[in-house]
């Protein structure tokens, strides 16, 4: 009996194991812009913590903002989630930045590092023009209503709220803390779970002491968009499309030049659909290729080129919105990329197109014009003359005699065409 009693409680207690899982806590990690990839991290890592019924998500962020439609979709994701979400503004020195302050105060708990900063919610809206007074108002208006809306849906400080969007106000995390704008400071993940222990959320009591913390990655897939989607690489691949596209237009049938000038405009134009690219900074940059090459046959003394180069650093300057930090490309691409557009079109692209244009060296066409003495008689019927190092055949209308100088009109077969030279 003492046997089977024993192997009935390992039964029993392996049973009840099954029921007793550790309590856990999802755990995913986002530093730089908003993006549509960040958006499908977000959303896909709350519905594996749904999934795997975790006591919460915690969202560590560290973002200077990003495109509205990716936070307006993170945010309705939060809304709708089953798991309650908690978005922690760490390490020390992040911050949560225009589209970071959203989605921020839109988590059921907020948490900021110590040496956080939040705030500066001005809604700049992808392919907007900061000039226009009535669109500034309206994304103004809009950036003013949404934040309201997500302060009061999470009985937060709506009045700093407000500021923040309209005045672009920004606190630290103390500050943040007293004025009811998040919910706890915490110095690390351990800290931010032991506070996290007790609360109420909704009808929820979160139990994350102890409990393990389960880190969702990224795919693969979307590390990749979320490396690739930056101002600084779609400028890259700007000026590998330009590169490639004069490279295959000076050197025909070189076919590399094109290939890659072809994936990097596919890439291009997919970039441009999510960034907001400036018209007018896009024309100075075409301008300025226009500009480039018109040198190279217009007898300018460098006047355009030197033309071409400001508005090259003019339209790299304008292309994207600086006025968002999570788009804004720095003088540290623009400057050296500048320079060495000019060098390419100064020095490659000029000496490529010049050779075009240059008297041939070698072949036949060399020939034509050159003064030679004459072999033998050289008639109608023919005649011998040395050039290049080889005897030719020549023709000639005007009977010329042996020793006589003649000059080659042209080049027909394996035989030239003479005339007498005077």
């Amino acid at each position: 009996m003492t046997r089977w009693a024993s192997i009935l409680i390992v039964v029993l207690m392996w049973v009840a194991g099954g029921n007793l899982r550790a309590t856990e806590v999802g755990l995913i990690k986002i530093d730089g812009a908003i993006m549509p990839a960040t958006e499908s991290y977000i959303s896909r890592a709350i519905d594996i913590a749904a999934e795997r019924k975790e006591t919460c998500l915690v969202i560590e962020l560290d973002t200077p903002g990003g495109l509205v439609v990716s936070m307006q979709n993170i945010i309705k994701k939060f809304f709708a989630s089953q798991v309650p979400i908690v978005v922690y503004v760490a390490p020390a020195g992040a911050t949560a930045t225009s589209a970071g302050c959203y989605i921020t105060m839109a988590a059921d708990i907020a948490a900021m590092s110590p040496m956080a900063t939040i705030g500066a919610a001005h809604v700049v809206m992808e392919g907007a023009n900061p000039t226009n007074d009535v669109m500034t108002q309206k994304l103004e208006n809009f950036g003013v209503s949404y934040i309201e809306m997500i302060a009061t849906n999470r009985n937060r400080n709506v009045e700093w709220a407000r500021s923040a969007a309209k005045d672009s106000a920004s606190i630290t995390a103390k500050d943040a803390l007293s004025r009811n704008v998040v919910d706890l400071i915490a110095d690390d993940i351990p800290d931010l779970l032991k506070q996290l222990n007790g609360r109420e959320v909704g009808h929820k009591r979160l139990e994350t002491e102890p409990s393990n913390v389960f880190e969702i990655p990224m795919t693969p897939g979307e590390r990749f968009l979320q490396i690739i989607l930056h101002p600084g690489i779609m400028f890259a691949l700007m000026l590998m499309v330009m590169y490639g596209i004069i490279g295959e237009l000076s050197s025909p049938g070189a076919i590399l030049p094109g290939v890659v000038g072809a994936i990097a405009l596919i890439l291009v134009l997919y970039m441009s659909a999510v960034f907001p690219v400036n018209v007018a900074g896009l024309a100075l940059m075409l301008l300025a290729i226009g500009l480039f090459i018109a040198d190279i046959f217009a007898p300018s003394h460098g006047i355009l080129t030197a033309g071409g180069i400001i508005a090259f650093f003019l339209g790299a300057l304008m292309l994207f919105d600086r006025s968002n930090d999570a788009f804004r490309l720095s003088l540290g691409y623009i400057i050296p990329a500048t320079v060495a557009t000019a060098l390419f079109f100064i020095f490659v692209v000029a000496t490529g197109l010049r050779a075009q244009f240059r008297p041939a060296k070698t072949g036949k066409e060399v020939m034509i014009g050159q003064v030679i003495k004459a072999l033998s008689p050289i008639d109608a019927s023919g005649g011998r003359v040395f050039i290049e190092g080889e005897n030719w055949r020549a023709v000639s209308e005007t009977a010329v005699d042996a020793g006589a100088p003649v000059e080659v009109v042209s080049v027909d077969g394996l035989t030239l065409k003479v005339k007498p030279k005077v």
